[in-house]
Order: C-alpha cells, then structure tokens, then sequence
C-alpha cells in the first residue's frame, strides 16, 4: 500500500497541525493513533468526525504528554483536525507603541489558541500576545508565532526566550519544568486555568499597578504597599 492510500495530503497537513498544538506529541505517533481509531485511509472526511473525548483517549497512553494538558489546547487541536484553523481576520489589532511611550508600564506576554483570549498552555500554544500595561492604558502591542520553537531542542527555553523582554506571561496553564525555565529567563508567570479575555485579566492586573502585591512590587522595583506600615514602624 503506497503511502497516498494511507493518508491524503490534506489530511496530513491537518494531523501536523494539530500535533503542534499538543506539547510534547509526535506527529507521526498521532497520525498512527488516528489510523488506528479512524480505520486508514486517513481522509478529511474521517477527520471532521474526531471529538474532544476522541483525541483525550488517543492521549491518555502517552506518557510524555504534560498531564496538566488544558482542554483549550485539545480544542484547538481538534479544530486542525477539521480544517477550521483560526485566520488572520480572528487576530485582533494591534496598537502603535515605542519605548518610552507609557512610563511605569510593564510588559506582558499572554498564551492565546484563539482571536484575544488568554486560553493557551505554555508549551503549545500557536502563539503569544504582547501587551504594555501602564496604569492608564493596555495596548497590544504584537503578535508572536510559536511555530519557530516547535523545531528547537528545548521548546520550552526557546518559548522562554521569545518573550524575554516581558516581565509576565499569564497562561491558561503551564508544567513546573516550562515554569522553571520562564522564571530563570526573568519572566514570572502567572496561571489562570479559568480562561477568558486577555483583556480581563490585565484589567485586574492593572487595577493594582498602584498598590502591588509583593510579587508584583518586586517586578515594578517598587515597595509593596503591603509592607509600606513596617517602614514606617521602623520611623517612628
């Protein structure tokens, strides 16, 4: 049997796609998982039929797979798999920023599978939205492609340094060794396994730039208001 009589083009194409979102999944090993679950040949029309539940069971037997893989990812997997990739119209716009345009901002990198909402894992998320944050303004600032890092020996060091030059990166979720390797590149990460619009959580982000928490201060350079009466017990 050739291998066009195994798998069309198309279908292949969409099973790549979808591995890339999945951390840590061989694309070869998940095209021979769908083959055996979908019966060959491996065509379009038997991919638009895969279920979330479908690719959960094919994933359960891989013991390298994160086991704190997030169902958005699993979503957008499946959304390869149909052919229902997100396009450009799906990004949102950016806004003009250069340094020095917002005094006191941070930047933050955001995991996104989808249109401008945080609901990425870090390991596989197709990308990264990039905010400045100031305590009068959020701005998107660009849009970063994780398709690079899939390539590299350590993806997660290559996702890590991608947005090296941003102080947070808040994630639908994230394994300790990706944390890790984050917080050594300065980042610190912050976990929102509930979801939602990126604009949400920098909203409360933004909301305590004037009063930070520890963690936040420490970031800003700042002290932490938190802390402020003990300083001025040692006044007194």
């Amino acid at each position: 049997m050739t291998t066009t009589t195994v798998i069309t083009k198309a279908a292949a194409l969409r099973i790549a796609q979808a591995a890339r979102v999945l951390a840590d999944v061989n694309a070869g090993a998940f095209a021979a998982k769908l083959g055996d679950n979908l019966g060959l040949p491996i065509t379009e029309e038997k991919l638009a039929k895969v279920t979330v539940a479908d690719i959960k069971l094919i994933l359960s037997g891989e013991e390298t797979v994160d086991p704190d893989m997030d169902s958005a990812s699993i979503k957008l997997a499946v959304r390869h798999l149909w052919g229902q990739s997100a396009d450009a119209e799906d990004l949102p716009p950016l806004a003009a920023y250069k340094d020095g345009d917002m005094p006191g901002s941070l930047r933050v990198a955001v995991a996104s599978n989808t249109e401008e909402n945080l609901d990425g894992h870090f390991g596989s998320c197709p990308r990264f939205l990039i905010y400045q944050v100031g305590p009068e303004d959020i701005r998107l600032i660009e849009i970063r492609s994780t398709s690079f890092a899939d390539d590299a020996e350590d993806k997660n060091v290559a996702r890590a340094n991608l947005i090296k030059d941003c102080q947070i990166v808040y994630v639908q979720s994230i394994g300790g060794p990706a944390a890790a390797k984050a917080v050594r590149a300065n980042i610190h990460p912050v976990k929102a396994p509930e979801g939602g619009k990126a604009s949400i959580a920098l909203q409360r982000l933004q909301a305590v730039l004037d009063a930070p928490p520890p963690w936040l201060a420490k970031i800003l350079g700042v002290e932490a208001k938190s802390l402020s009466r003990f300083a001025d017990t040692e006044e007194d």
